[in-house]
């Protein structure tokens, strides 16, 4: 086993035991767990709340893994390791960023889509900035007419790692509380103005009340 491979493994158990005594609160707004969409959907969700939405997803929705889910991950070091967890919860990964392997991990993910899985993507990931939503999520939706599902991720109590996103754990017993949003459709003929009108407004439904983190 490599040294990758262990520490996802060991990742992924301390995980699912932490995943165990965490309690769960959803306010699924659309119904996404009993009226699913006839094909695939975005997923939409920041870097730093992974951990909730991961947790969320696999206690309220498995049965929602009609193809599977993909996670859009970087293609760096941390990339991989982020990629190997989510194989570890039975989801699949795609390598890509902005700056690497961009047009080539969206390819992947249209195909990947025509075959109806779901695709998650953070999109203030992987360097940021925190809270701040790039174009590549609103240009997938415009290509393949799957919806937006904004996701936001709430803690009653958790820690905050020294990272570009001050990236969350919940602590053991905690709450999760995560908010499934109305899926938003990007026309395909969409102009400039309406494509950024787009992005800001999902971006106003993933943002919290809090700080940014990276800004304090």
């Amino acid at each position: 086993m490599t040294r990758e491979k262990f520490f996802a493994a060991l990742i992924t158990t301390f995980l699912r035991l932490l995943f165990l005594t965490l309690r769960l609160r959803v306010d699924d707004r659309i119904g996404l767990s009993s009226n699913q969409p006839d094909g695939p959907v975005i997923l939409c969700f920041w870097h730093n709340r992974i951990l909730g939405i991961t947790h969320g997803f696999l206690r309220r929705y498995p049965h929602r893994r009609r193809a599977g889910v993909t996670v859009l991950t970087s293609p760096s070091r941390d990339g991989e390791l982020l990629a190997r967890c989510m194989d570890g919860f039975g989801m699949g990964s795609v390598r890509g960023s902005s700056s690497r392997r961009g047009s080539q991990a969206l390819r992947e993910l249209v195909k990947l889509m025509e075959k109806g899985r779901d695709i998650a993507i953070t999109p203030d990931g992987p360097r940021g900035p925190c809270y701040h939503f790039g174009p590549g999520a609103i240009f997938l939706a415009q290509v393949t007419g799957a919806p937006l599902v904004p996701m936001r991720a709430d803690f009653s109590r958790c820690v905050r790692l020294k990272t570009w996103d001050g990236f969350i754990i919940p602590l053991p017993f905690s709450t999760v509380s995560i908010t499934v949003n109305e899926m938003i459709l990007v026309p395909r003929e969409s102009t400039a103005a309406e494509f950024h009108a787009v992005l800001a407004k999902v971006e106003s439904l993933l943002t919290p009340a809090e700080p940014n983190p990276a800004a304090s």
